[in-house]
């Protein structure tokens, strides 16, 4: 019985030591900046907004109001675990100019981002179509 016990201890800090010495190696790093990197953007739709209040604080989208110089993209992240969008106009009143549902076929999922170009100086507003208290702005100066 205790050279049973004394074998597996044996193999048991054998294995450990193998697994220690491969994750020695992982450039942790590495691997968190390529996560960072993936996820950049310039407008987030936060935890917690697909439920009314958002709009109290305005912070549906952070920032509510960006400033971007003409030509220039945003891109938007949802960070929240419902579905999103990010449509020009006011709720119930869509201009057409950028929608991500239909650049993206289907709603905005959880960690997905949309981006859209501004070619045009302007001051253009965007709501989320399935959350109406969901709205902020874009100005291309």
């Amino acid at each position: 019985m205790i050279k049973k016990i004394i074998t597996f201890a044996i193999i048991l800090i054998i294995s450990v030591s193998i697994i220690g010495l491969s994750l020695s190696n992982y450039n942790f790093e590495e691997t968190n900046s390529n996560v960072e990197e993936s996820i950049k953007a310039d407008v987030i739709i936060p935890i917690k907004v697909s439920r009314p209040g958002c709009d109290i604080e305005d912070v549906c989208y952070i920032p509510s109001t960006i400033v971007v110089e003409k030509g220039k993209s945003v891109t938007w992240i949802n960070d929240d675990s419902s579905f999103h969008t990010v449509t020009s106009g006011f709720w119930g009143e869509p201009t057409g100019l950028f929608d991500s549902t239909a650049d993206t076929n289907g709603y905005l999922d959880p960690y997905q981002s949309y981006t859209f170009s501004f070619d045009e100086y302007g001051v253009y507003d965007y709501f989320c179509t399935l959350h109406p208290w969901m709205k902020a702005q874009v100005i291309v100066e």
